[in-house]
């Protein structure tokens, strides 16, 4: 059975590895030979996660075809990957993009900093702001006084309480999605609202397609369900989804579900436009894959830019898209209220099959929610989000250029993420680097699959002022106890990942 899961034409990688050359060389390098230039270049491509790991190659003829270059060339590079451990072939199934088994992917996600450290530690592990006050305060309050008639109750509600599936319905008709109260579902969280998608419809074994990257502790969440991911490399920049080789992926590997962050994506910060979107569900529809939007960095625009319509848009028939929403990033993580919109029938499945996991999400949080729909106190408190998460990122922006001016990255117009090559440093060394110098920062590997986007790190936009310079200055320090060999054992030489 061959091992890969989807595959890369040769023009396409031809194209990527063309993108390379706009990429200086340092003073003083010799040219490699040929096939080392090759096999360097398709290693950076899987390392940066621009070409998925389990992606098949094209064969030695055509490629050399495509690049011009001898077949000899072509084969040379591909016995050297493999030599490497970043290729696998099999007489009759091709040859496949792999890591090695020394680059193990982190097995846990981006879990909180325990709060007793949050006075020596920079913590740039999680993009959560702080609770916005007094909103907070008054939803609570809110929720308290409602809370009677339903303490009444037995208090389980498994397709939650229907004034708040109510009130969510109608945020999602005034938006142009007509929505009835039976197409939601409220969930302890986005993050309990995909694990039951998955359970519904994934399986183990079954194949999910996600992007390259794609947020860390869902890639995590769907592992553990037994799923197999497929990864679908982003484009280059925030332009986002490449469509054509998404299309291509449904198509060749079938999965079940495919799951995209279509606004502000975490972690580039990317949003897709109407036509990306129209497309999207396009090619999951013909290919029958369920689609499911993640839109809880919908409302989190912090430029002037005019938000495309909801995925769920181009599904009116509802037989493709699922729509999962929280209040945990626009409003506050410790909020663990998140939704789920999606043809009646599917939310009905949803909501049997929840008998056997949490039963129901807390009233006194859905009334709070509620509360802050109903009052206008939702949009007070986002956009108060909306102007720490901006301020906050200008000034880490400002920051780390200046600390660190090799560093490359877009500035995203919304979201809570900056996405960060990193100089062709090792992000995993880099974050064990910065343990030791006092900021907490997630490597590139958590937001790939099987250990891609080496030379990446995630910086989200949760300190400002003098935070985010000195978070800056710690990162330079740890950059250069990396570059000194200080990091990874024995003075070893750091890993760099330039071609």
């Amino acid at each position: 059975m061959a091992q890969w899961t989807s595959a890369v034409g040769a023009g396409q990688l031809a194209r990527l590895l063309g993108s390379q050359q706009d990429r200086p060389a340092g003073p003083g390098t010799r040219r490699p030979p040929a096939y080392r230039a090759l096999a360097d270049g398709i290693r950076l491509l899987v390392l940066e996660g621009r070409v998925p790991v389990a992606a098949r190659l094209p064969a030695e003829r055509e490629l050399a075809l495509a690049l011009t270059v001898s077949r000899t060339t072509v084969a040379a590079a591909y016995e050297a990957l493999r030599a490497e451990g970043f290729l696998e072939s099999r007489r009759g199934a091709g040859s496949w993009t792999a890591v090695p088994a020394g680059n193990p992917l982190p097995a846990r996600g981006l879990e909180p900093l325990p709060p007793e450290a949050l006075g020596s530690v920079i913590d740039l592990g999680c993009a959560a702001l702080p609770a916005p006050e007094p909103w907070l305060t008054r939803a609570v309050q809110g929720a308290l006084e409602e809370l009677p008639p339903y303490a009444h109750t037995h208090g389980d509600y498994p397709a939650g309480l229907p004034a708040l599936r109510a009130m969510i319905a109608e945020r999602y008709t005034a938006r142009g999605i007509p929505t009835m109260p039976e197409q939601i579902m409220v969930t302890t969280g986005a993050m309990g609202a995909i694990d039951a998608i998955c359970h519904l419809f994934g399986g183990r074994g079954e194949r999910i397609a996600v992007e390259s990257p794609s947020y860390a502790n869902i890639l995590q969440l769907m592992r553990e369900a037994g799923a197999r991911l497929v990864p679908v490399a982003m484009a280059e920049g925030l332009t986002g989804w490449d469509v054509d080789r998404w299309r291509q992926v449904l198509r060749d590997a079938a999965p079940r579900i495919a799951y995209v962050v279509a606004d502000f994506h975490n972690p580039t910060g990317a949003l897709a436009d109407d036509d990306q979107r129209r497309r999207l569900v396009d090619a999951a529809r013909s290919a029958g894959t369920v689609l499911v939007a993640d839109e809880t960095m919908s409302e989190l625009w912090l430029d002037d830019v005019e938000m495309p319509r909801p995925v769920c848009a181009f599904d009116p028939a509802g037989s493709t898209v699922i729509t999962v929403g929280s209040a945990s990033k626009a409003f506050w993580a410790g909020m663990r209220i998140g939704w789920v919109r999606a043809a009646p029938d599917v939310i009905r499945s949803l909501v049997a099959a929840r008998a056997y996991a949490d039963l129901g999400t807390p009233v006194l949080e859905q009334l709070a929610v509620n509360w802050l729909f109903s009052t206008g106190g939702w949009e007070q408190a986002v956009t108060v989000r909306r102007e720490q998460a901006r301020q906050n990122r200008d000034e880490l922006v400002a920051a780390v250029r200046r600390e660190l001016p090799d560093w490359e990255f877009e500035v995203p117009r919304g979201g809570l993420t900056l996405w960060v090559r990193t100089g062709g440093l090792s992000g995993s060394r880099l974050a064990e680097a910065g343990e030791r110098v006092g900021v907490r920062v997630p490597s590139g590997p958590r937001f790939g699959v099987d250990g891609a986007f080496e030379g990446y790190v995630r910086l989200p936009f949760t300190v400002g002022g003098a935070v985010a310079e000195e978070a800056a200055v710690r990162l330079a320090a740890a950059a250069r106890l990396v570059e000194s060999g200080g990091v990874g054992g024995g003075g070893e030489a750091p890993r760099t990942f330039v071609a």
